[in-house]
C-alpha cells in the first residue's frame, strides 16, 4: 500500500508540474498570436488516452507519463515535423517571430517551475511554518550507522560544525557533508572537542549505500505491531518502550536494534516500560534480527524543536530564500555527479523519484517534495543541450547576438543529438534503479 501512495503522489505532483510548465509555453505563444497545435499531459505516440480540439489547439492526455509538450507551429522540436518546416513560413508559425518573442516563449516554461517552486515554499511557511532540530537540543547526541562509525564518529557525539560552518540542524548535517564535499567535522564526545576527517570515499560509500549518516537518540517505543510476527505474539503493545535486552540496558533506538542483531534466532528476556511501569516479556527473535514492532520515528516526541511562524508578507522573501537555497543544492548535487567517485551509478530514474515522497499521504510531504521538483526541473529544463528548453535558448541568444538565425538543417540535427543524449540519460538513470533491485 505504501508504493502505491507513493506512485499515485508521484503522478499527482508530475501532472501538476508538466501542465503548468507547458502553460509558461502556451500562456506566452498564444499572445504573440503564435499557433500552438498540441497540448498534452503525457507523450502520445501512437494514441492518446484523451483528446479534444478546440480552435487551433488539440487537448489530451497521453499513455506515456515520461513529460509533456505543446506543439508550436513553425518550430523544431521534439515532434521533427520536417514536413511543416519545408514549407513557406506563416505569420502565426514561431519560425516567423521576432526573435525577443520567441526567447519569451521558450523561456517561460522554465519561469513557472521557478515561481511555482517559490510560490508552494512561501506556502508552506505560511501555513505549517519552519522546523528544524538544533544539535544542542538533541542532549543525548547522535545513533551513528555503520558508515558514520567508519568515518569515526561515535553513538552519542554531539556535532558542532561541518568543516568551518556551524550546524543549525541535525536533519541538514548529510545534506551538509555531501552537498558541499565536506573534508572534517567537529565533535563535542563527552566534554572533548575532536575533528573527524571526512575522505572522498567516505562521500562515495555515503552515496552508495544511501547512508543518512546520523540520527538523533532516542528511545524506542512501539508505534505498531506486524501481526503473527513474535513481538505480538508475546504480548508486547502499541506504545510500549523497550528499555532492556537480557538484562543489558537499551535506552536508545540503536542500543534495541544492536542488541537484536546479537542475538538472531534466540528466545531473549526484553524489558519493557507500559504506561510508567516495568514488565519483562520473553520474544523469539528471526534469523534476521527482527522481533515484528514499528518504530516511532515523531522526533517532536523526543525534542523540542525550533519553530519559526511567518506571515502571509514576510511567507514570500522567506519562499524566495527557499527556492534559491534549493536551487544551489541542486547544482551542487549535480556536480558530484562528475566529482565524486561512483557517483553516476546512484543517478535514479522515475522509480527514485517516487521513493522520495511519504508512503502515507502526508500533503506538508507532498507539497516539499513537489516544490523541490519544480525548482530541479527547472535547471534541468534550462540547460543548453539540444531539445531542452535550454538548448532552444542558447540558439536563439546566438540570434539575437549576431543577427543570423542558425541553419534549419542544423537545428534538425541537433535536436537528434539533443534527443539522443536524453534518451541515454534516461535509459541510464532508469538502468541504475533496475539494477539496485537485483543488488538488494
Amino acid at each position: 500500500m505504501g508504493a502505491l501512495t507513493q506512485a499515485l503522489q508521484f503522478i499527482l505532483s508530475l501532472s501538476i508540474l508538466i501542465v503548468l510548465h507547458e502553460m509558461g509555453h502556451f500562456i506566452p505563444a498564444k499572445l504573440f498570436k503564435t499557433r500552438v497545435e498540441k497540448f498534452y499531459l503525457f507523450f502520445d505516440p501512437w494514441f492518446s488516452l484523451f483528446k479534444y480540439k478546440k480552435g487551433d489547439t488539440e487537448y489530451g492526455i497521453g499513455w506515456l507519463p515520461l513529460g509533456g509538450y505543446v506543439k508550436i507551429s513553425g518550430m523544431i522540436d521534439e515532434s521533427m515535423d520536417k514536413e511543416q518546416m519545408k514549407l513557406p513560413p506563416q505569420e502565426w508559425e514561431f519560425r516567423s517571430k521576432p526573435a525577443w518573442q520567441r526567447l519569451i516563449i521558450m523561456c517561460g516554461g522554465v519561469t513557472v517551475n521557478v515561481i511555482l517552486g517559490i510560490l508552494i515554499y512561501a506556502m508552506m511557511l505560511f501555513g505549517w511554518g519552519s522546523e528544524t532540530l538544533p544539535p544542542q537540543n538533541a542532549t543525548n547526541g547522535v545513533s551513528c550507522d555503520s558508515i558514520a562509525l567508519k568515518m569515526g564518529l561515535r553513538d552519542g557525539d554531539k556535532i558542532l560544525m561541518v568543516d568551518t560552518i556551524p550546524v543549525k540542524s541535525l536533519e541538514k548535517v548529510f545534506g551538509d557533508i555531501l552537498i558541499n564535499k565536506a573534508k572534517s567535522l567537529k565533535v563535542d564526545r563527552n566534554g572533548e572537542i575532536v575533528n573527524i576527517p571526512v575522505s572522498e570515499d567516505n562521500l562515495s560509500e555515503m552515496i552508495s549505500k544511501q547512508s543518512h549518516l546520523v540520527e538523533p537518540r532516542y528511545p524506542l517505543d512501539v508505534l505498531s505491531l506486524t501481526s503473527g510476527k513474535a513481538a505480538s505474539a508475546a504480548g508486547i503493545q502499541v506504545d510500549d518502550r523497550i528499555v532492556s535486552i537480557n538484562d543489558v540496558p537499551t535506552p536508545f533506538v540503536s542500543d534495541v536494534t544492536n542488541e537484536l542483531k546479537k542475538n538472531k534466532s534466540k528466545t531473549i528476556n526484553i524489558g519493557l516500560l507500559r504506561k510508567g511501569k516495568d514488565t519483562v516479556t520473553k520474544v523469539a527473535v528471526d534469523e534476521d534480527g527482527f522481533i515484528g514492532v514499528g518504530i516511532n520515528t515523531d522526533i517532536k516526541k523526543y525534542f523540542t524543536l525550533k519553530t519559526v511562524h511567518y506571515s502571509f508578507l514576510e511567507s514570500f522573501p522567506a519562499g524566495i530564500h527557499k527556492a534559491g537555497e534549493t536551487f544551489d543544492n541542486y547544482i551542487k548535487q549535480f556536480k558530484i555527479i562528475f566529482t565524486v567517485k561512483g557517483a553516476a551509478k546512484e543517478l535514479g530514474g522515475f522509480m527514485s523519484i517516487g521513493k522520495g515522497y511519504s508512503k502515507t499521504w502526508d500533503w506538508e510531504s507532498f507539497w516539499s517534495f513537489t516544490a523541490f521538483l519544480s525548482i530541479a526541473l527547472a535547471f534541468m529544463n534550462i540547460l543548453p543541450i539540444p531539445a531542452l528548453d535550454g538548448g532552444h535558448v542558447m540558439f536563439l541568444l546566438y540570434e539575437v547576438i549576431t543577427r543570423r538565425k542558425p541553419n534549419e538543417k542544423f537545428m534538425e540535427y541537433a535536436q537528434y543529438v539533443g534527443m539522443f543524449i536524453l534518451l541515454a540519460l534516461l535509459l541510464f538513470a532508469n538502468g541504475n534503479d533496475v539494477v539496485r533491485l537485483f543488488r538488494k
